[in-house]
């Protein structure tokens, strides 16, 4: 599975509560959208680290790599490829 979908998975999962993969798209604001606060916002960072075995440093915890599903899956790519 490609990151972008497990992100949305996780997202779908624990805080929309649906399996509908409609509820959300890959460039919404997951923040101005109200899906995610800052609670949510740092499991969902725990996730990403855990999942993708990445170390997240505090100054890229910014809505640029966060933000959208789409800017989530960028980040991971860019991090991967360091």
């Amino acid at each position: 599975m490609q990151p972008r979908q497990i992100i949305k998975r996780y997202i779908l999962d624990k805080f929309l509560f649906t399996d509908d993969q409609n509820a959300v798209g890959d460039k919404d604001s997951l923040v101005r959208g109200g899906i995610l606060d800052s609670t949510g916002i740092y499991e969902l960072i725990m996730h990403i680290e855990e999942t993708f075995n990445l170390s997240i440093a505090p100054e890229e915890m910014t809505p640029e790599n966060f933000d959208t599903i789409d800017a989530m899956d960028a980040f991971i790519a860019r991090k991967r490829a360091d």
